[in-house]
């Protein structure tokens, strides 16, 4: 027979790979919603759960965050998603609940300070 040699792996070394091969985390945005006076509560409901699929009652509880603080945060995400949802938000079209509403709501994304 002939001689067989073994190696064995260092646990540092191979801890420092893994760590070098791990992705870097993409940097995080939200999705912010803006208030008006021309859009109800039920538009925002509607729409939270057919953009973000957010349920029923997360949609009620933005509706009035934004109507209390003058905005709200929908999502945080990675900007590229954040950019889609601000578009889709900005393309929901008008509230047929109230007469004098012309278009969609207003919405922003802006950076995660972590």
């Amino acid at each position: 027979m002939a001689d067989q040699q073994t190696a064995v792996a260092d646990p540092q070394i191979d801890a420092e790979k893994q760590q070098k091969k791990r992705p870097k985390k993409q940097p995080r945005f939200h999705v912010i919603l803006w208030d008006d006076s021309d859009h109800s509560y039920d538009y925002v409901v509607l729409m939270m759960k057919q953009v973000f699929r957010h349920p029923i009652e997360t949609g009620f509880q933005i509706a009035k965050e934004v109507d209390s603080g003058g905005r709200a945060i929908c999502l945080t995400t990675t900007l590229e998603h954040a950019e889609l949802k601000r578009e889709q938000i900005h393309s929901f079209g008008k509230d047929d609940l109230i007469a004098r509403c012309k278009g969609s709501m207003s919405a922003t994304i802006e950076p995660v300070n972590e």
